[in-house]
């Protein structure tokens, strides 16, 4: 019989950063919490699946699968045994063996909770690190498709799996401390896409649970991150002065001392701040000194890896046009939108989008109609119509292109242009 590839299951593989030895390692150790026993599952395992000759993997594989992309395993790409189309419904069976092989799941931890029973795990950095492999593909996600509901949905499953594993067995207050950091960073990345998506209230609630956890954790650099990340959330909001309020208690942690790089973070985001307050005066001083702290950091120092996945030069210039282009001065918000572009890491597909609208704003704003609208037909298709935040600044800006030149070659283009993204979203 001819073999289809499971494209399905292949596109949430590159979506999520799995290589096939990554989620044959991952699916072993959900299979090792759900049965008690270490899978079995390998590379070539994988890739048997990604080429559709093995179509159906057994009940606990599949229930691992779909608790790890939160999709059922039919949506992976899938087919039921016996059944001709990847639509189809599971073999009836599957229901009774998935309830005998859940509640002894749920039989064994019940034991092994019993005083006298059984003895109770040890929880090792060795989980942690399997749940920070896990973190490294959110944020790689972020990067490409930043502010999508399914990354925030992820976060939060991962993060209730940290908390989970916190309260299943004994460990020392090292992984304790760790666990919970994991978890506060998996809630600050969930609520970083509801920012990105324009989720507000959604976002709020992530960021009160992620600040209860990385109090619970101690780990400054979480904390710097979360509350900097509320400093964004109010500026999208409007709400500059708390905004400044969020951003202050960031950069008064003994963090901000101790590593320039997170000094500089947090100088760059006061800086969009000031932006968005109209206080233009303070703007060149604020990004001399948020590049200054950035140049004096030890390259050497380690540092978290959601830090280091995104701030460099790049989102320093990409602060620096946010900043600008709210206060107004188009020129220099034109000068830095070509400085981010021009060292943008190639995978960072969302900050290119997000960039190259606000590069259009700016130039339209000077009054060059066929530049701007030439820069705005640069977004790609899917971060036009997918990503709330380019969808928005694109709106703002064809709103601005027809006010600017009515009935013009440059209205009529992009009005062309927009409807064929339309016509394929």
């Amino acid at each position: 019989m001819e073999t289809t590839r499971n494209e399905a299951l292949e596109a949430w593989m590159s979506d999520h950063g799995y290589s096939s030895n990554s989620l044959a390692k991952e699916v072993n150790s959900g299979l090792e919490r759900l049965t008690g026993k270490l899978g079995k599952c390998d590379g070539r395992q994988v890739r048997e699946w990604r080429a559709g000759r093995a179509r159906w993997p057994n009940v606990a594989t599949r229930t691992v699968l779909e608790e790890l992309s939160g999709r059922t395993a039919v949506e992976l790409g899938f087919v039921p045994r016996g059944r001709p189309s990847s639509t189809a419904a599971p073999p009836q069976e599957d229901p009774m063996y998935r309830r005998t092989l859940v509640a002894g799941t749920v039989s064994a931890a019940v034991a092994a909770a019993v005083p006298g029973t059984a003895s109770p795990r040890r929880i090792g950095m060795t989980d942690v690190t399997r749940l920070q492999d896990l973190f490294a593909a959110v944020v790689a996600s972020d990067h490409t498709r930043g502010g999508q509901l399914d990354i925030e949905q992820r976060a939060v499953r991962l993060a209730d799996r940290a908390m989970n594993l916190q309260n299943s067995g004994s460990a020392t207050q090292r992984v304790r401390g760790s666990l919970y950091a994991t978890a506060a960073s998996f809630r600050s990345s969930a609520m970083w896409a509801a920012i990105d998506g324009r989720r507000f209230q959604d976002a709020i609630a992530h960021m009160r649970e992620a600040q209860t956890l990385a109090e619970l954790s101690g780990d400054q650099a979480i904390k710097f991150r979360i509350w900097s990340h509320a400093g964004s959330l109010y500026r999208h909001m409007g709400r500059s002065t708390d905004a400044r309020a969020a951003n202050d208690v960031a950069r008064n942690l003994s963090i901000t001392r101790r590593d320039p790089m997170f000094a500089s973070l947090g100088l760059a985001r006061q800086m969009a701040i000031q932006g968005v307050a109209h206080e233009r005066g303070g703007l060149p001083r604020t990004f001399d000194h948020a590049q200054t702290a950035m140049e004096r950091a030890d390259q050497g120092t380690f540092r978290p890896l959601w830090l280091t996945a995104f701030y460099d030069d790049a989102e320093l210039h990409s602060l620096a046009l946010t900043a600008y282009l709210a206060a107004g001065i188009w020129p220099t918000a034109e000068f830095h939108a070509h400085q981010c572009l021009r060292v943008l890491r190639p995978h960072m597909k969302r900050s290119r989008a997000i960039a190259t609208s606000r590069l259009a704003q700016a130039q339209l704003a000077q009054g060059d109609v066929d530049t701007a609208t030439h820069t705005a037909m640069k977004v790609p298709a899917d971060a036009a119509t997918q990503h709330a935040r380019v969808s928005r600044m694109l709106q703002e800006f064809t709103a601005a292109l027809r006010a600017t030149a009515p009935g013009s070659d440059s209205v009529r283009t992009w009005t062309e242009h927009t409807a064929a993204w339309r016509a394929t979203a």
